[in-house]
């Protein structure tokens, strides 16, 4: 059998190296008579399996692994570029792929066959857009406030769940929806009436119709995507976060000053529910600082989930808590001075236990504000709880669902009949301003404070205070 020939060869040398899938007929008194080794080899090589390798482009350093997946699969390509590597033996048949069925026959019923390439079909022009209803008759005056005309980058769960569904049912014109792939977009656009599903989001910047860029792929692309948004003049909306970077966030900020005419919008939608409304009109007359508890239990998401990957998703505090940042700066109504944070101790990696953190937010005002972000709790605990105290009273929000007062004069219990987190008045309250030519609804001021803090939460996470303002 093969391998037992490859034993007799393999003798001098007293190793046998198994290459591919085959059966093993092996002779024990090959091995110990001659004290031979047997290794089978692995074609995938080191990296195979490693997110830093395969998806981040991390070589492993040469002197420490001579041959990775990467380097075998450079050789071999080098090695036939120069005429070293003659596969033309192994090749006895060539075929369309349209016959790939009766290739795979051949090869069962045929032994002489060795290799049999497929050819793919050569296509003139790769198609990276398709109309779903025609095209959009509208025209946009830039010099006019018009009827938003949408452009959106990102057909994801998000995307087609919430967001599609919260800008048509404001009659908002769907023009474009792009997404990596094509495949989501072309069944959300279709599901949802866009004009167009694209692959290219050059479709969006060039195309004079749109007016308004959406912005809900992956959060490492929102800053770019942001600044090309702004510069091709459109309005932008981006779910959070702005930016993932310093960096990032004053590129926008030169973007944003360089295009006053231009509205800009982060999706942090909860100051926009219903119940958060009635929060704010009850603290309107106060006249001392808060204290406010907001609790978060959002749930586990795997450390290796893209959302976790600080270059890719920032983790859950830039990526999530900004949220929570935001609701409490709307909820205080005053700049936000200091932030001070700790996450959980332990001998697990930061990035494993950033999600279990306590940040807290000192306003100018003299409030104070406490996020519990903890993603080790129990299903049964609400997902989201802010309890504010004020003057002998307090607030207690549940889920967006249920907002109690204690001692509250004229206010017990008001409730839903299921929870609003704010998305449709949020959407429509942007759309409004861009048909009215208001300002902003969040200024940049705010946007700002609340990215950055999502920042200094993770740089000072040991408890000592930072001032948002100089990061």
């Amino acid at each position: 059998d093969p391998v037992h020939q490859a034993a007799q060869m393999s003798r001098v040398r007293g190793k046998i190296v198994l290459v591919g899938v085959t059966g093993l007929e092996l002779k024990r008194e090959d091995f110990y008579e001659k004290e031979l080794t047997f290794q089978v080899s692995c074609s995938y090589g080191p990296g195979r399996y490693d997110p830093a390798f395969e998806e981040k482009g991390q070589d492993y350093p040469f002197g420490f692994v001579r041959w990775t997946e990467g380097r075998n699969f450079q050789a071999i390509l080098e090695l036939m570029r120069d005429g070293k590597l003659d596969l033309e033996p192994l090749i006895t048949k060539s075929l369309p792929f349209g016959e790939a069925p009766s290739a795979y026959d051949l090869l069962l019923k045929d032994s002489a066959h060795l290799g049999i390439v497929l050819k793919y079909p050569q296509e003139e022009e790769h198609r990276k857009t398709v109309p779903l209803k025609g095209n959009v008759q509208i025209k946009v005056d830039p010099g006019k406030p018009e009827k938003p005309v949408i452009g959106m980058i990102g057909a994801g769960n998000f995307a087609s769940r919430v967001l599609i569904p919260a800008f048509k049912s404001q009659d908002a014109i769907l023009h474009t929806l792009v997404s990596a792939g094509g495949l989501s977009a072309a069944v959300s656009g279709g599901k949802f009436g866009f004009g167009k599903a694209s692959t290219d989001i050059e479709e969006i910047f060039n195309e004079e119709m749109i007016n308004t860029v959406v912005i809900a792929s992956r959060h490492d692309q929102h800053a770019d995507l942001v600044i090309r948004s702004l510069e091709a003049g459109k309005h932008v909306f981006v779910e959070k976060p702005l930016a993932l970077t310093v960096e990032q966030l004053s590129a926008v900020k030169n973007a944003r000053e360089n295009h006053p005419g231009t509205r800009l919008m982060v999706g942090y939608n909860r100051r926009f529910s219903p119940l958060a409304t009635q929060m704010s009109k009850l603290l309107d007359s106060r006249t001392q600082p808060l204290s406010i508890i907001y609790t978060v239990n959002p749930g586990f998401i795997p450390s290796d989930h893209w959302t976790q990957d600080p270059d890719v998703g920032g983790g859950r505090i830039i990526g999530e808590a900004c949220h929570m940042i935001d609701f409490l700066r709307f909820l205080v109504g005053a700049p936000i001075l200091t932030v001070s944070a700790q996450m959980m101790g332990g001998s697990a990696p930061a990035a494993q236990r950033e999600d279990k953190m306590t940040i807290t937010l000192g306003f100018e005002d003299g409030s104070l504000g406490t996020v519990h972000y903890f993603a080790n709790g129990s299903i049964r605990f609400p997902k989201e709880r802010v309890e504010v105290f004020n003057q002998g009273q307090i607030l207690q929000l549940d889920n967006f669902r249920v907002l109690k007062g204690y001692q509250w004069p004229g206010f017990s219990t008001k409730r839903l009949a299921r929870q609003d987190k704010g998305h449709q008045a949020e959407i429509k309250a942007f759309l409004d301003v861009i048909q009215s030519g208001s300002p902003d609804l969040i200024p940049w001021q705010e946007l700002e404070e609340v990215t950055r803090a999502s920042f200094s939460a993770l740089e000072n996470d040991r408890g000592a205070g930072s001032d948002p303002k100089k990061k």
